[in-house]
């Protein structure tokens, strides 16, 4: 098992990575103090994991918020039911809540343990490689609008993260690539050596080999746990970690949450934004292409659905990052050198949305 820790003062909390965590039960017990747990989980996950998780939880008062599964349900009326189990099962503040699943059981539980009484403890406990590398990490929680992607929620750190490898085996081959947008974000942002290792490695990736798996699910939480530590609440650096996402909510929220996977949208956006770093004159072209070409032996979407530039645009002004009108992008000044920018030429974005966004004649 390979353990990691966010340091942030007193809210800091381990990060701990390998196989057969969830029958751990003396792990759980050190994670998990409370007496009282309300594990949130979806009709996927929970047929799967629920009954492994509760024999590890045994002497607790445990009870079970089972969600439905996908982005689409990401909202205050899914969330609605989390809280209703919560004062249902009559728990306090000094109860738990527990994520067992992906990136939208944990971003939802999460909020609801950041607003129940004001504040109780949760622990994450991911099970797709997206929440494992990103997600699960760093305390950002809570839901979308109809308008913008995770435009309701808080910051709430959990109490610890536990990504037991094992739970990627049942996970869909799609929903695992999808995982490797971010994995792949990593290295561009911040280390190119990483990069290269993914691009070496990508096929053992895909093919679930342990070792392989494991050292990159532990390199990205290296990456993600240094930025984070230094900017909790994203005043500065920790925006890096937006690659691609400003271009991505726009393609998942045109589309209605759930046509496109997440990692999908932020795959098919790290090469807009790529793209436009190169029309900077950041990016050499032939970075590009090999940006490009990992993402597409990754297995993810490269065109991006013809919702037109101007609609691309609207939608990209509701993004989190904007401020005082301008959209601060994430973008490339070489590979593993992410800026976070606002200073640039409309016209160059407007010529990115085009080639992207427009139908091709």
């Amino acid at each position: 098992m390979d353990r990691l820790r966010i340091e942030l003062g007193p809210r800091s909390y381990p990060i701990l990575i390998g196989p057969g965590l969830l029958g751990q039960a003396p792990l759980l017990a050190e994670a998990i103090a409370a007496r009282d747990v309300l594990v949130v989980s979806n009709t996927t996950v929970a047929p799967l994991y629920l009954a492994k998780l509760e024999r590890g939880l045994e002497g607790k008062r445990v009870a079970a918020a089972i969600l439905p599964d996908g982005e689409q349900f990401k909202t205050l009326e899914t969330l609605a039911r989390v809280f209703d189990a919560l004062v249902e099962r009559r728990m306090n503040r000094d109860a738990c809540v527990v994520a067992l699943g992906g990136g939208v059981v944990g971003d939802m539980a999460g909020f609801a343990a950041a607003c129940y009484q004001r504040g109780v403890d949760y622990v994450q406990v991911p099970t797709t490689l997206l929440a494992q590398v990103d997600s699960s990490v760093g305390g950002k929680t809570g839901v979308n609008h109809r308008l913008g992607k995770n435009l309701i929620g808080a910051f709430h750190q959990p109490r610890a993260v536990i990504s037991d490898t094992d739970t990627l085996r049942t996970l869909d081959p799609r929903e695992l690539r999808a995982g490797l947008a971010e994995v792949i974000k990593y290295g561009l942002i911040a280390d190119e050596p990483f990069l290269a290792w993914l691009e070496a490695n990508l096929d053992a990736l895909l093919a679930l080999d342990p070792s392989v798996l494991a050292h990159a699910i532990r390199r990205s939480c290296e990456v993600k746990a240094e930025i984070v530590a230094e900017d909790e609440r994203e005043h500065g650096r920790r925006a890096l970690l937006n690659l691609g996402h400003t271009f991505g909510h726009a393609i998942e929220t045109a589309t209605g949450y759930g046509e496109w996977l997440h990692g999908e949208a932020v795959g098919a956006g790290m090469f807009m934004a790529a793209d436009l770093s190169r029309r900077l004159g950041w990016l050499a072209a032939a970075d590009v292409e090999r940006v490009r070409t990992l993402l597409a032996r990754a297995g993810l979407p490269l065109e991006a659905p013809r919702i037109g530039a101007a609609r691309a645009l609207e939608l990209m002004g509701m993004d989190k990052k904007v401020l005082a009108g301008r959209i601060r992008l994430v973008l490339l000044r070489g590979i593993g050198a992410g800026v976070v920018e606002g200073d640039y030429p409309a016209e160059a974005l407007q010529a990115t949305l085009a080639a992207h966004f427009e139908a091709r004649a």
